[in-house]
């Protein structure tokens, strides 16, 4: 397993970031790799992102000297989505199948975890968002059709999507993790915009659906100190709580949101109008 630490700074700091520096502390790539775990911690809420990618063989997760704990849920509980081929997780010796995009929320307290394929040719892409957890939820799988579908946007404004609550109060109980998925329609291009931050909790974006040859300008900082990441397919990027997280792309493409922090009020935000931004 592949585990990168890193940790929280403060926005006066990053004013002064230039391109390589910002790609250092807030950039993920390569989140999937054959029969690999990538986790990436963030001191950002303390919130795990990464993938898991079995092929040839079924992967277990386990803890690690960064967690101190004697597995990995042991004080945390975990959203997973798979975008890849059909796969299973097996948590405690039960078995949740799951298809392309697909999620499941798994609670604390589940001490053997493995992920696997269906077919080693079309394998699983299982994109996970883990969090400390304060008790026991229920583990719950939620097929896409069962996520809480809200469409967004317009064409008039290039930003028509159709955004999907897998952990949420409205699908499933979790501590503090909230997570969804978001579709751009074709021929639209922004997300989240008029964009805003939300003081009380952080996320995580992972881009994917993306064609090799686009990428998406992920816009971050503080509404007067704007900066970009520039982002290509299956690459993740961590937004503190002080930061915006919107993103224009040169084509469609869809992301994973992740969040945690002191609520889960989806509509907790503080709106910058777009004329405001510097």
């Amino acid at each position: 397993m592949k585990f990168d630490v890193r940790y929280a700074n403060h926005p006066e700091d990053s004013k002064h970031y230039d391109t390589a520096q910002l790609r250092k502390h807030y950039h993920i790539s390569h989140i999937f790799e054959p029969d690999s775990i990538n986790l990436t911690y963030s001191h950002q809420d303390r919130i795990i992102a990464g993938g898991i990618m079995p092929v040839e063989q079924a992967l277990k997760l386990e803890s690690c000297k960064e967690l101190a704990a004697p597995y990995f849920l042991a004080r945390r509980e975990m959203g997973v989505i798979n975008i890849g081929g059909p796969g299973r997780v097996t948590a405690d010796g039960e078995v949740y199948p799951l298809g392309s995009r697909d999620g499941l929320y798994l609670g604390m307290g589940i001490k053997e975890l493995v992920f696997a394929s269906d077919d080693k040719a079309n394998p699983a892409k299982f994109y996970i968002n883990s969090c400390p957890a304060h008790r026991t939820c229920p583990t719950v799988l939620i097929p896409m059709a069962k996520a809480r579908e809200n469409h967004l946007g317009s064409q008039l404004t290039v930003n028509e999507r159709i955004l999907r609550q897998y952990i949420h109060p409205a699908v499933c109980e979790s501590c503090q993790l909230s997570m969804g998925m978001t579709s751009l329609l074709p021929g639209n291009v922004w997300n989240t915009m008029p964009c805003h931050t939300h003081e009380r909790r952080m996320e995580v974006y992972l881009y994917f659906d993306l064609p090799e040859d686009q990428a998406v300008f992920h816009m971050m900082g503080q509404g007067s100190e704007t900066r970009h990441i520039l982002m290509h397919n299956e690459e993740a990027v961590i937004s503190p709580s002080w930061s915006i997280h919107s993103g224009v792309g040169t084509s469609n493409y869809t992301f994973i949101w992740g969040m945690c922090g002191e609520n889960q009020d989806f509509d907790d935000m503080d709106g910058i109008p777009t004329q405001d931004l510097l």
